[in-house]
């Protein structure tokens, strides 16, 4: 059986010990030479030494700018993200009065066109249809062993929906639009059915499983699900809807798409390219990122009480980025982004209607705090790391702040933003299968020494 870590605690001193010796090795044989990826002109991380993604492959589903060229040369501008060659903010402006957003851009996504009004309708009945998690599964999957962080939970249970699938490694396109259909609407079930299954068995909450309700949106569904009273406002609907629209994609180079583009290139099937998907959106430095914005300024509000203090808080983000505080990494969470320069564009769609939200719920004078972070982080980042670039917040900054005025737990933030992304994941795999490419398979270069093998007796023993 494997060791795990309540076992190892008690491991008696001997083995205790040996098991220390064996995570050292591992951590010293496991160091590179920092100067020998610059000496083989290794693009660590599949970037540049400006920090440019390195091009890997080519898509027709969104483009995403932060630059643009004046007299042949580059210079930073405004952000601005299109899915199909439509412009996000323009999509969103067109909804206005509608709700569907999510549904349409996911449709847009899938098929690369705006869908007609004939189009969307059949379009949301098709998906109306797919709303559903069988008893037995709820049951025997999602209510066994479940977990604090909601993302392994949906990991599981996508993998395990293979197994309820009766043709699931078909990866032509007809099986695997339907696979992707279904999962867009039944990922939205797993994971609020996941947190309360959570919620029950370890603290002995109420457990709600509401079903999702014919001729409401996935947005508004969401709500329904995770109110416990199963009521929301239109705002909150529209707010969400939009959110789930600003999440749903954002290129082929992000982590997580760029691991679907990988895996879904070797053959798989489209439970276990969604899943490693999703194990790749879970990390901190991904979908996470959001949760760790929501630490850092309950940090910033127990350290500085006084939300109106400008010179309090500047004098706080300092200590951030000197190291000083918070949790001493020397970043401001949800500030910078690798293509964006001088806004996000989804960024400044999320902070509109969260200003719109925190009128509606009395929040105003959090909102001020954080425009007034944002603002002065932009400036200290600049002034204190030597920019010559301008810094802007990125869509992390505001979302937390959003799902909290929504009513949507902590645990459900990146699951949140994995219920959006499958609309993307999803149209790349199908990309990914159209073009029929060949398997990624990058290099990595040997530097270590190679070396003559000896024999157990020739290895000498250690005292």
């Amino acid at each position: 059986m494997a060791i795990d870590s309540k076992s190892m605690m008690e491991l008696d001193g001997t083995l205790n010990e040996q098991f220390d010796d064996l995570v050292k090795y591992c951590m010293t044989s496991g160091e590179i030479n920092l100067d020998l990826y610059t000496e083989y002109d290794v693009k660590r991380g599949l970037r540049d030494a400006n920090g440019n993604g390195v091009l890997t492959g080519l898509t027709e589903i969104a483009d995403v700018t932060g630059t643009r060229i004046e007299d042949g040369v580059k210079v930073p501008a405004e952000g601005r993200l299109y899915y199909q060659g439509y412009n996000v903010l323009e999509m969103i402006k067109g909804n206005e009065n509608r709700k569907f957003a999510f549904e349409e851009a996911t449709y847009l996504l899938l098929f690369g066109e705006l869908p007609t009004e004939k189009q969307l309708k059949s379009f949301i009945e098709i998906l109306t249809s797919l709303q559903e998690i069988s008893g037995a599964f709820l049951r025997d999957v999602i209510m066994k062993a479940p977990s604090g962080n909601i993302m392994n939970a949906l990991q599981k249970s996508i993998l395990t929906l293979y197994s309820y699938d009766e043709n699931p490694d078909d990866t032509s396109i007809a099986n695997v639009l339907r696979q992707s259909l279904q999962l867009i609407c039944k990922v939205p079930l797993i994971s609020v059915y996941a947190y309360y299954a959570y919620r029950h068995f370890q603290f002995d909450e109420s457990l709600v499983i509401r079903t999702p309700e014919k001729g409401l949106s996935i947005a508004e569904n969401l709500l329904r699900m995770i109110h416990l009273d199963g009521t929301f406002t239109e705002l909150e609907a529209r707010v969400l809807d939009i959110a789930l629209v600003i999440h749903a994609e954002h290129g082929g180079g992000n982590n997580s798409t760029f691991t679907n583009h990988v895996v879904t290139s070797s053959g798989t099937d489209t439970y276990s390219a969604v899943a490693a998907s999703i194990a790749s959106l879970k990390g901190p430095k991904h979908g996470g990122a959001n949760l760790k914005v929501q630490q850092m300024f309950d940090d910033i509000k127990a350290h500085c009480p006084d939300w109106k203090n400008l010179d309090e808080i500047r004098a706080y983000l300092i200590k951030i980025l000197d190291k000083e505080a918070f949790d001493k990494s020397g970043l401001i969470y949800g500030m910078g982004h690798a293509v964006y320069t001088e806004s996000d564009p989804r960024q400044v769609i999320l902070k509109e209607y969260a200003e719109k939200l925190a009128k509606e719920k009395g929040k105003m004078d959090e909102f001020e705090l954080y425009s007034n972070v944002e603002r002065i982080s932009a400036e200290l980042l600049k002034e204190k790391r030597r920019l010559f670039k301008p810094v802007c917040a990125n869509v992390d900054f505001y979302s937390g702040f959003v799902y909290t005025m929504l009513g949507i737990p902590t645990e459900l933030f990146t699951p949140i933003f994995a219920i959006s992304r499958m609309s993307g994941w999803s149209a790349h795999r199908l990309e990914e299968i159209c073009n029929n490419g060949k398997i990624i398979r990058p290099a990595y270069k040997f530097v270590g020494v190679h070396k003559e093998y000896a024999n157990m007796e020739e290895r000498g023993w250690d005292e």
